[in-house]
């Protein structure tokens, strides 16, 4: 099974920048998108065909935040996270549930790191319930650079948002409770592989970085994880898509 994940940006300008020839490309079996910025009435006719099973969470403010779910296969049920910003989409299927997430930004000056702080417990016991039921493929974009190797300059860095100890706290702290990180588990040394890159300073161009994008799993079912990739070749956002292939 192939998986894909991807923070567009704005789905409606990303449409206008390769999207759909990816997707096509790439050919997912369930392919997720965070930062849609749009609201459900407001989606193309055209992105709804991609997939007969297609699921939309939006903020309530316009033009923020979304995520969308696109799968060939008929989920058992989807369930909606309870904020209001559009952020989580779960599909449960038959052996895995399937959460895709935009986990929020602790912004500027940190303004929002305490609310950040509670959402991770929240998530992270949410993710553990599940996780008592069937295994879990958690994807999405996680607005943290986890350790120093994910990162390009993280002596700079260090209090800045995405890459404070608080919240890179909270990301071991889920991965110490059942669950792993599919890029690190394949490729635990790999350097200079990133998912974000800001639009300023050419910074894509010279691959400054950071890896804020991810899969991650399960560990009882690490065994079958095949492949994990970084499409970082693919433009058309300030992210770059990524990929699952794991045999479930």
């Amino acid at each position: 099974m192939k998986l894909v994940s991807w923070n567009v940006n704005g789905i409606r300008a990303v449409v206008n920048k390769g999207f759909y020839d990816f997707f096509n490309e790439v050919n997912a079996d369930i392919f997720c998108v965070q930062e849609t910025k749009l609201q459900e009435e407001q989606v193309d006719e055209n992105l709804k065909s991609l997939r007969e099973y297609n699921y939309w969470n939006s903020a309530v403010k316009k033009g923020y935040s979304g995520t969308a779910t696109f799968s060939k296969l008929k989920p058992i049920s989807v369930k909606f996270g309870d904020d209001d910003e559009g952020r989580v989409i779960t599909c449960e299927y038959e052996n895995f549930y399937q959460v895709n997430c935009y986990t929020p930004n602790s912004k500027r000056e940190l303004e929002r790191l305490g609310f950040r702080m509670e959402w991770e417990d929240k998530i992270r016991k949410y993710l553990k319930e599940l996780d008592k039921v069937k295994p879990v493929i958690y994807c999405g974009d996680f607005n943290v650079a986890h350790n120093e190797i994910d990162l390009k300059n993280p002596n700079t860095n260090h209090r800045n948002a995405g890459f404070t100890d608080e919240e890179r706290e909270k990301m071991t702290k889920l991965l110490d409770s059942g669950f792993i990180d599919t890029f690190r588990y394949m490729y635990p040394d790999k350097k200079d592989e990133y998912t974000w890159w800001s639009y300023m300073f050419h910074a894509r161009e010279k691959n400054v970085g950071w890896r804020i994008d991810y899969f991650i799993v399960s560990d009882r079912i690490k065994d079958k994880i095949i492949e994990a990739k970084i499409h970082k070749d693919i433009l058309g956002s300030d992210h770059c898509p990524i990929e699952l292939d794991i045999d479930i």
